[in-house]
């Protein structure tokens, strides 16, 4: 999809997640007029998830950390991980720096749209 506004031609690119607007000629006017320096790149996406969202997801994961699920002692931040690895959110497990255990890393609660997050406490709630 292309369009022209005045002098300013571009192009919206479907990417991952998102939409890009990409114009194709003067790039300094378009920087001037997104007070961006040199290289930025504006990207329209859904909504990420909310902050009651988030705080009703850790209130969530702190209750599952305290019940003690089939006796398992893990911190509200490992449930999240595992909770999140089981909806196919990527996810990976690295050694820890003292060879003592695993650490999660990959995918952050942060970049979950309100969908994925709606979906997440759904998983929780066993809706």
């Amino acid at each position: 999809m292309s369009a022209a506004s005045n002098d300013d031609a571009y192009s919206v690119q479907r990417l991952r997640g998102g939409f890009a607007l990409v114009y194709r000629i003067d790039g300094k006017r378009v920087r001037r007029q997104l007070a961006a320096p040199e290289g930025s790149v504006v990207k329209i996406e859904p909504p990420r998830r909310t902050i009651p969202q988030n705080d009703r997801m850790w209130a969530m994961l702190t209750a599952i950390s305290a019940a003690k699920p089939e006796g398992r002692e893990l911190t509200p931040d490992v449930w999240k991980a595992l909770l999140m690895h089981s909806l196919d959110h990527e996810q990976r497990f690295e050694m820890a720096l003292d060879g003592k255990g695993f650490v999660p890393l990959g995918f952050r609660s942060s970049k979950l749209s309100k969908e994925q997050m709606s979906d997440l406490l759904a998983f929780l709630l066993g809706r």
